[in-house]
């Protein structure tokens, strides 16, 4: 199958010439973005390498080069997401200044970081992983020389090439880097931030090229190799996607084929139950205002339509009891008003006596009342005429309890001299007296309140909000995938609260905890040294390789006797950690064991790599070598050092290193460090720059809270960080090699170690010859992932042949 990938991308292979031009929508021009030379101190426009551009020089270590929010944003939407892009810059660095070219970055997260140190000679790519880790490319080449380069990072997926003055210095194989940069990430220039990583000289043509191969256009010359890391992964990318297209329809395919041989020979008829009546499939009947029909287990219902009354003289439309439509019915004039069969009118004359008449065949008939009124238990103030009968009652009388017609979902209201009807709440009238009234379909009207992962369902008089499948209820009307709160699946803090809400939940720090509840740190003011944790105020919890109260001293693994290297290592102290490195005269023969057993003796004279001059024999000694004189010869006993000649006991400093003094002694060089002797007003400051004692040479610690002398080191963030005349610069710290397939770095730790599960590896050298055959039969790429079939949040992935699955807590 590899060897498909490389046939395929081999047809891609043209030879093409780029022209000088660039879509301004693939190039980000860093000066023209931030408009520099309006109002930034400290940068200043000068002379460039060419005259076709303009030229900044960056200066002193007040200045603030940040690109504006809305700046930022523009440059940053064409980055965000690449995996092929070039930064570009002509440069002249100050000597040993150890500054930023640019930063991309989000608190402490740097996304794209380049920096040049010149304490160092160092080039550093800064940058995180899809695994969300910090990872640093180191390049060993120093630009800090006071003169002009060209200078081109590109990254191309796994694949990086740094070039400098249009010579390619260094091709590496790296792990992916990954722009998935957040919104509120900030852009600077020629710093880290306003108190770290100043650059110190001048910058021209600051671009990044979002294209393959984007150094050509700085060096046209420049042949264009074909295709790129990018192309090659991106393929691959695009045969996993139709793997995983290929598993999911062949899953499909078999659940509906075991659907469809499960309905072989069925035939189910469905009823409908209404009102303790079982209607059959189609049947119709009454209800009320409205006609009704069975339909496939459904109630289906349609208001009945009234028409409009035509009635003759002497009748009038009126409701009769159980019909839902007016019908005509005949009527008595009474003093002008019409009344319907049945009404009935009380008259009073002055004196008070009543005459009560009903409405008869056209007729009004007097009522001889037969029992007389009841008597009431109230004041006179509080008695109420009636219009349809001579006794009185008190107000707040019930008429409702002596019959009415409110049928359909309706209710009885009691009025101060009589009775009507009103609907229901979630039901409309179907005739305007609302004796009948039909229920409102919030869900189909949208008149609900369902909100997300719900499903909208009506009922009589109101509705419900039903969760999805697989979801659970926050409130009536709002459900969640589950209460990461309550199972514990949640991205919150030990020292923060969790609150769950709809799509997910909030964490928000304890009292006495800062962070943005997915991290919470506790407040000791940043006093906690070397990547100490503070987990309480006042207690900190030190990385492993350091102790005391704030983790300020490192624990020496060689002195305190914890480490006994072979005879032929000596046992090296680092910041955190120790290591057995090879004594002079010996170097490791590739296995790196951890005790120096795998260093073996160096023939220096085999090797060339001896000192001694012409007249006198070189003989190999174990862990270092003899310069003799034969027999019979009177020897100089000087030594030859880079083909230049250094006699006996002469001693000088190494041209490429001021702070090492050697000797010629009897053929041999012996070099050593200069000795600092700080009460001497004349000490070289940059050898020994503990001996300087300014202000202005002390350093700020990244928390801003602490201040380091020049020459003073600490570690911070697994970085090895130095203070040198008021210039802080940063490095990798050194971490012994690790040969071998799977490895992980342990929470807490710098260095990664090597491990046998794969499943527990965080970082793996995929190889894609290894496949893996997932539960459809289909082979899988190394690194690539798919959900396990049955499942909706086991996620797999193919490691070098192994297939190791987990529950994705995003998913549940």
């Amino acid at each position: 199958m590899g060897l498909k990938l490389f046939l395929v991308l081999g047809l891609f292979c043209v030879t093409s010439v780029l022209g000088f031009g660039v879509d301004p929508a693939l190039r980000i021009n860093v000066f023209d973005e931030l408009t520099l030379g309006e109002g930034f101190d400290g940068v200043t426009q000068v002379q460039g390498f060419h005259s076709e551009s303009r030229a900044f020089h960056f200066q002193g270590s007040s200045r603030e080069v940040k690109a504006p929010e809305d700046v930022s944003a523009r440059m940053l939407q064409k980055l965000r997401g690449r995996t092929e892009f070039t930064v570009l810059v002509t440069l002249k660095q100050e000597h040993l200044n150890s500054g930023v070219i640019l930063s991309i970055h989000h608190s402490e997260q740097r996304f794209l970081e380049l920096e040049s140190s010149g304490q160092r000679s160092e080039v550093r790519l800064h940058y995180r992983t899809k695994g969300q880790q910090a990872h640093t490319e180191v390049f060993p080449y120093s630009l800090a020389d006071g003169q002009w380069h060209k200078v081109s990072v590109a990254v191309s997926a796994s694949h990086i090439i740094l070039h400098v003055d249009c010579n390619r210095i260094y091709e590496r194989v790296v792990e992916i880097p990954f722009m998935d940069i957040p919104d509120d990430a900030t852009f600077w220039l020629g710093q880290r931030n306003s108190a770290h990583g100043f650059f110190k000289g001048v910058m021209q043509d600051v671009q990044i090229l979002v294209l393959p191969q984007g150094f050509i256009s700085q060096c046209p010359d420049l042949n264009r190799t074909c295709p790129t890391c990018n192309d090659f992964h991106g393929l691959v990318q695009k045969i996993m996607e139709l793997q995983d297209i290929l598993a999911k329809t062949s899953s499909k395919l078999s659940r509906a084929e075991e659907k469809m041989n499960g309905l072989d020979g069925c035939y189910c008829e469905r009823t409908c139950s209404v009102k303790g009546v079982v209607y059959r499939e189609d049947e119709s009947w009454t209800d009320g205002c409205r006609n009704c029909t069975c339909t496939n287990g459904t109630v289906q219902c349609e208001t009945i339509s009234c028409p409009s009354p035509q009635c003759p003289a002497g009748t009038t439309p009126a409701y009769v009891k159980g019909a839902c439509c007016m019908e005509c019915q005949l009527v008595c004039l009474f003093k002008k008003e019409e009344l319907v069969e049945g009404a009935q009118k009380a008259v009073r004359d002055n004196s008070g006596r009543c005459q009560l008449s009903e409405c008869r065949e056209t007729a009004m008939h007097r009522v001889v009342m037969t029992t007389p009124c009841p008597e009431l238990n109230c004041p006179e103030s509080e008695q109420v005429n009636l219009t349809d009968r001579c006794c009185k009652v008190c107000r707040g009388h019930d008429f409702c309890a002596e019959g009415h017609g409110c049928v359909e979902h309706s209710d009885c209201i009691n009025l101060e001299a009589g009775a009507r009807c009103s609907c229901k709440d979630g039901f409309r009238p179907l005739r305007d007296d609302n004796a009948y009234c039909e229920d409102i379909d919030e869900c189909a009207e949208g008149k609900h309140y369902c909100r997300e992962n719900t499903v909208c369902v009506n009922t009589p008089g109101s509705f419900m909000c039903i969760c999805h499948r697989g979801y659970i209820r926050i409130d009536d009307y709002s459900c969640t995938e589950h209460d990461e709160c309550v199972s514990g699946l949640h991205s919150c803090d030990q020292n923060a609260l969790c609150f769950n809400k709809v799509g997910g939940h909030s964490c928000s720090c304890k009292p006495g905890y800062t962070g943005n509840g997915t991290v919470c740190k506790a407040m000791c003011d940043g006093l906690c040294q070397n990547g100490g944790t503070c987990i309480s105020p006042n207690n900190c919890i030190c990385q492993q390789g350091f102790t005391g109260k704030r983790c300020e001293t490192d624990i020496d693994e060689c002195s305190d006797g914890f480490v006994e290297c072979n005879d032929k290592a000596i046992c090296v102290n680092l910041p955190g950690w120790y290591h057995c490195e090879c004594r002079d005269g010996y170097h490791d023969n590739g296995l790196f064991s951890a005790n120096g057993e795998s260093c073996i003796d160096i023939n220096e004279c085999k090797m060339g790599r001896n000192t001694c001059a012409n007249d006198t024999v070189c003989f190999n000694l174990e862990g270092g070598y003899d310069c003799r004189c034969p027999h019979g010869r009177n020897c100089t006993g000087d030594c030859i050092l880079d083909n230049k000649v250094k006699h006996n006991r002469q001693i000088w400093v190494l041209d490429n290193d001021r702070c090492s003094v050697c000797s010629c002694q009897t053929g041999q060089v012996m070099c050593r460090r200069m000795v600092c002797d700080c009460e001497n007003p004349t000490a070289d400051l940059f050898c020994c720059p503990e001996c300087d004692p300014r202000l202005s040479s002390q350093c700020l610690h990244q928390n801003g809270l602490l201040t380091y002398g020049s020459g003073e080191s600490w570690v911070e963030n697994c970085q090895q960080c130095q203070c040198l005349q008021g210039q802080v610069d940063c490095w990798p710290l050194s971490c012994p090699p690790v040969d071998c397939e799977f490895t992980v770095v342990p929470e807490g730790e710098c260095c990664a170690r090597c491990i046998i599960d794969p499943c527990q590896a965080d970082t793996i050298r995929n190889d894609i010859t290894k496949t893996c055959t997932d539960e459809h039969g289909i082979q899988r790429f190394s690194g690539s992932s798919w959900v396990k079939h049955g499942t909706e949040c086991t996620l797999c992935q193919c490691k070098n042949g192994h297939i190791c699955c987990s529950v994705d807590p995003m998913c549940l």
